[in-house]
């Protein structure tokens, strides 16, 4: 027996574990301090209305044994992806219901989907980086190379063309900066790509918080993009679906053997989301689906702002907050991320997340979430405008 000697590779995650134990040891020594964390990449509303309507609905049925259901379509049952399809069309993009896969999150899809991709490909990943990016193809031996983010780039690197790659990540909205791609920047990107012989693996698990209808929410919006994307969405921030787990991927076929590929992998190591899960995501896409998760979306934007306007009056340059849940900020007095930790836990009782965390490129800056209750937001704010 041989273990995968890649997984010896891998660089051992510390960031939650050591922001874990430092606010342990802090409430241990202030048990009478309010601590407010604005770091956590969770949710906190819970499920809308139509929602759970469906899911009590769908409970009943599996109850019963004229509508009971057992195994279902792996790659999702019509009714779902059919209205994936029509929320696409609000976006002008025209899928076919084949290109659409329900799955159980973007997390899952984007690990999952590197078993069509050979291990000798190259892999283009941004820094600051969402690690599940880079984790998974060190696992499968693959060859990392960055592009540099950064403040000169507002966090939105584009392509360098003497840089080859077959692998290209992109998050727009940003998880963890909260930059968002103008459609002109995406266009260089999928250019790039046709031109490399690349596959763009976009994660656009954050589209519902773009609220500027000159922002793609799909890549597809943009010319050419289907013979060089895969688009992965998720359900766990645009409707509360962190802990019921939903999303979806599109594989185009223009895209040639990965789309019949996708599926031939999802029918023989996935058995599909369960019925009463696809069916609450179904009523998301309702009528008054839309409308009662647009209210809690608006409810993290206004949150968003809240921190964004704070920065903004104690003249904290930062980036993300608008289309995004995320706000990226440069650390004051040119603090390290960790120092900038310690500083606001020990003297404003606020918890972030270091930017270090995210990748060298991160190192002095540091990611605040709107993801926080509105009394904690405001309160946290306060605090925030004491000390800057």
């Amino acid at each position: 027996m041989n273990i995968n000697p890649n997984y010896e590779n891998l660089e051992q995650s510390y960031l939650f574990s050591t922001i874990a134990h430092k606010v342990n040891d802090f409430i241990s020594k202030n048990p009478d301090n309010k601590l407010i964390r604005l770091g956590i990449g969770d949710v906190t509303l819970p499920l809308c209305k139509a929602v759970t309507d469906a899911l009590h609905k769908a409970v009943d049925e599996m109850g019963v044994k004229e509508t009971f259901r057992g195994y279902g379509p792996e790659q999702g049952y019509d009714f779902l992806r059919e209205a994936v399809q029509k929320y696409y069309k609000k976006h002008n993009v025209e899928l076919d219901l084949d290109e659409i896969f329900i799955s159980d999150g973007a997390k899952s899809d984007l690990g999952n989907i590197l078993d069509l991709f050979n291990t000798n490909n190259t892999v283009l990943v941004p820094d600051p980086v969402y690690p599940v990016y880079v984790d998974t193809n060190v696992m499968a031996g693959r060859k990392v190379i960055y592009a540099d983010a950064n403040g000169e780039n507002g966090f939105l690197p584009l392509p360098d063309e003497s840089i080859k790659a077959d692998l290209i990540y992109i998050c727009s909205p940003n998880n963890p900066t909260g930059a968002v791609y103008n459609r002109e920047q995406l266009k260089i990107w999928i250019d790039y790509a046709k031109k490399s012989d690349a596959v763009i693996l976009f994660d656009a698990a954050y589209e519902c918080f773009i609220s500027d209808e000159n922002l793609p929410h799909s890549i597809y919006e943009i010319e050419g993009a289907k013979a060089c994307a895969i688009e992965f969405c998720s359900l766990s921030k645009t409707a509360g679906f962190t802990g019921t787990r939903c999303g979806y991927t599109i594989v185009p076929k223009a895209l040639g053997k990965l789309n019949k590929m996708w599926l031939r992998r999802q029918t023989t190591k996935f058995n599909g989301v369960p019925y009463i899960v696809q069916r609450a995501a179904e009523a998301v896409f309702s009528e008054e689906g839309q409308k009662e998760i647009k209210e809690n979306i608006n409810y993290y934007k206004e949150n968003a702002k809240i921190i964004s306007d704070t920065l903004d009056k104690c003249n904290i340059w930062h980036v993300g907050g608008k289309h995004s849940p995320y706000i990226w900020l440069k650390c004051p007095n040119n603090m390290k991320s960790w120092e900038f930790f310690d500083y606001l836990l020990n003297n404003a009782q606020v918890v972030g997340t270091p930017g270090a965390g995210f990748g060298k490129n991160g190192e002095g800056y540091f990611r605040l979430t709107s993801f926080g209750s509105r009394e904690n937001t405001s309160e946290a704010m306060k605090r925030f405008e004491k000390l800057f």
